[in-house]
């Protein structure tokens, strides 16, 4: 199947989840993740209209950034991010995903700051009790939000999580309904605007839409198999 047939294949199983949620297709985006694959299956993508790839890794991103050398492409964080990765975040990406940590977001500012620049960001909430999942505690949130209100270049949109790995819908689901419930609830007390959560991948896409996902983190049923890591 080629690039296209599969990035017309994920978009009509959007539309068909959507449906089935009674939920509007034009408010659920697909962002394709494009790490580890190479930057011609990058440039492939953007030969289809794709502007937004998100990498979980600061140096891959830079890599492809400066070979593909496009200003059009907004870059998107979605990994762990060290501080000491900080300056390449800022001179490269539009966006990040995994702000989870007081610390993070006070580098992140300095270096805005320093840049002349905002960044737009989710906090990543950790939703399940897995102990190699990151984010921060679901009750650790509000108070944070709080926090990010004396850091003018952080542009805080909303939420981002990774749903336990378990074959049980229920117990995935379950992870996306606690992150949805909690912007709703930060929303309502902070009087914060949060429009975005960022929930579900490849295998979980369609039961994150029923709960309200804006954003699928798309890689392997866009872009095929991953390579294997070298």
């Amino acid at each position: 199947m080629s690039l296209a047939e599969q990035f017309a294949t994920v978009n009509d199983q959007v539309r068909l989840a959507c449906e089935r949620a009674g939920r509007d297709p034009q408010q659920v985006a697909v962002l394709p993740v494009s790490k580890t694959f190479g930057h011609e299956v990058v440039r492939q993508a953007m030969a289809l209209g794709q502007r937004r790839f998100a990498e979980n890794r600061v140096q891959e991103m830079k890599e492809k950034a400066l070979v593909l050398n496009d200003s059009s492409i907004d870059w998107v964080i979605i990994g762990y991010l060290q501080t000491n990765k900080v300056k390449e975040v800022v001179r490269y990406a539009a966006e990040l995903q995994s702000l989870d940590r007081l610390d993070l977001a006070q580098a992140l500012d300095k270096r805005l700051q320093q840049a002349g620049r905002s960044l737009d960001v989710l906090v990543q909430v950790k939703s399940s009790q897995e102990e190699n999942k990151t984010g921060m505690a679901p009750e650790l949130v509000p108070q944070f939000l709080k926090a990010l209100h004396d850091y003018d270049t952080l542009n805080v949109k909303g939420f981002m999580t990774v749903a336990e790995n378990t074959s049980d819908p229920k117990r995935v689901r379950r992870c996306f309904e606690r992150v949805r419930l909690l912007r709703d609830q930060c929303q309502n007390e902070l009087g914060d605007a949060l429009p975005v959560l960022s929930m579900g991948m490849s295998s979980d896409f369609a039961l994150a839409i029923q709960e309200g996902s804006t954003q699928l983190r798309i890689g392997s049923a866009l872009f095929g198999q991953r390579p294997r890591a070298g």
